[in-house]
């Protein structure tokens, strides 16, 4: 993450600032934190240690995600790919993908279903938007398995 913040201006959320976008803006936000903060917990622990980080994944997002250090982020735009770095974009949904791809972004992605793509070289998944209606425990899963992939 260090490596992608120095190319980009990232602004990190502070302790207890997850709870007051939950607060203000609604459901939308606190489904998009709590998919991702489980996602981050069925990920493989050789992988990544943010089970090493706090005791849940609710402690993780309140305690941790999107904060400095976390090596987690959320971006707006087309990522910058550096294929060496060991990140993984996540593209969260078919619709915002197709607009990254029209917008520019360059990655040769192999549809694997009607919801997942992958660009192993490039580190990219696509995947159902972080929503439990979209992205389920199911599919949460699927995306920790493709994850793990891209180390093999």
């Amino acid at each position: 993450m260090a490596e992608y913040a120095e190319l980009t201006q990232l602004k990190q959320l502070q302790s207890g600032e997850v709870t007051l976008i939950n607060s203000a803006c609604g459901n939308g936000w606190r489904k998009v934190f709590n998919v991702y903060a489980k996602l981050l917990f069925a990920l493989d622990t050789k992988q990544f240690a943010f089970t090493r980080q706090a005791a849940s994944w609710q402690q993780y997002r309140d305690r941790r995600l999107l904060q400095a250090g976390s090596d987690t982020a959320l971006l707006f735009s087309i990522p910058q790919l550096l294929p060496r770095v060991n990140t993984v974009h996540i593209i969260a949904g078919r619709t915002y993908a197709k607009a990254l791809l029209d917008a520019g972004l360059t990655v040769q992605l192999s549809w694997l279903n009607n919801e997942f793509a992958i660009d192993k070289f490039n580190r990219v998944l696509v995947c159902p938007y972080f929503d439990y209606r979209q992205l389920n425990n199911e599919k949460l899963v699927y995306l920790a398995q493709l994850i793990r992939t891209l180390d093999e």
